[in-house]
């Protein structure tokens, strides 16, 4: 073998060990490490990541010896953004005729640390059917009805365990009628949270002012709302587990739960902080061909809302409404909330009668 054989071997050789090193993060679900830290926490960045390298490609071209190794690189970046583009493309489909209209807000808090009247001064302008509210405990939710005044807004809590992030609250628009609340709890002997103001249908667990609740199957608290005029549909109020280095295994749990409400065939929606982006292959499965992100399925995929603190490009959209079976993504936009790490979405959803 001659010496511009041997170089021209090597080089391909190099160059496909590096392009494997590249995808591992860009794509770990590819090789099994979507699950492996610190994979779960890169890849909520994918977007950005494909846009870092593709400078880092273009600037090899530099080196002829590089150059291969760029090109194998660039066309991996490209195709991950065909199949980005989706998500900053995609117009609504239109409403079926006599479809009813529902607008959802999700406002993750931050455990009290959001600004209660500009929260309220969110919900007054853009008149949600409901608001989920992770983070909320009792008070908050309350400091957030306090501002509502004259509206007709009904506030519910669940919190799942002692962490105040486990709290979460809906408020209620007084449209839907007198609905219920309930939540998925794991075994009877599992009783440590405190639940204030609901009313639950029976055979499930009360929601009262003095009442408990079990762990809930989300290792934070959820509730679902059914009854008054929603007919078939059920709105669920959702705070995943976040994959947090030494946690994986509990945010897919979450996920878990996720994928069962959205395999029914009942009407659903799911409203909060998912800890999980559509990068992730976990959030993609949770959805199946059930459910769909308002978000991407509008073209605002790509509209981050954590964490709220950095510029527009470096933030990744974890906040999420989920259209379930019956239901038509129609709109999606975030907003600023003055202290909170996240932005509040609101997203307006056609409901096939």
């Amino acid at each position: 073998m001659d010496n511009e054989t041997a170089w021209r071997v090597r080089s391909v050789v190099l160059s496909t060990l590096f392009l494997l090193v590249v995808a591992v993060p860009l794509y770990p679900e590819l090789f099994g490490l979507d699950e492996v830290t610190p994979f779960p926490q890169l890849v909520a960045f994918r977007p950005q990541l494909l846009a870092l390298v593709l400078v880092l490609a273009l600037l090899m071209l530099v080196r002829r010896s590089w150059r291969l190794a760029s090109a194998l690189v660039v066309l991996l970046v490209l195709t991950g953004a065909a199949l980005t583009a989706p998500r900053a493309i995609s117009d609504p489909e239109p409403p079926e005729p006599g479809s009813r209209a529902l607008t959802v807000m999700v406002a993750n808090v931050l455990g009290g640390g959001a600004d209660p009247e500009e929260v309220g001064k969110l919900i007054r302008s853009q008149r949600p059917d409901l608001v989920s509210l992770p983070e909320a405990q009792v008070d908050v939710r309350e400091q957030i009805q306090q501002q509502l005044s004259g509206l007709g807004y009904h506030g519910y809590t669940v919190q799942a365990n002692a962490a105040p992030e486990s709290a979460t609250s809906v408020l209620v628009a007084s449209s839907l009628g007198k609905v219920a609340f309930t939540a998925d709890t794991l075994d009877p002997g599992r009783v440590n949270a405190v639940v204030p103001n609901g009313a639950a249908p029976e055979g499930k667990p009360a929601l009262d002012k003095a009442g408990v609740v079990q762990q809930t199957t989300t290792r934070f608290g959820h509730i679902v709302v059914t009854g008054g005029t929603l007919g078939k549909l059920r709105l669920i109020a959702y705070h995943g587990y976040p994959p947090l280095p030494s946690e994986v295994s509990t945010w897919k749990q979450d996920l878990v739960v996720l994928r069962k409400w959205c395999a029914s065939d009942v009407p659903t929606i799911v409203a909060g902080d998912f800890n999980a982006t559509s990068d992730h292959a976990d959030f993609r499965d949770a959805l199946g061909k059930n459910c769909r992100s308002v978000g991407p399925a509008v073209g605002e995929g790509l509209q981050g809302t954590w964490p709220a603190d950095r510029p527009v490009f470096a933030r990744t959209q974890i906040d999420h409404v989920v259209a379930g079976v019956g239901v038509e993504p129609s709109r999606f936009k975030t907003y600023e909330i003055d202290g909170s790490d996240h932005r509040a979405v609101i997203a307006t959803v056609a409901v096939r009668r």
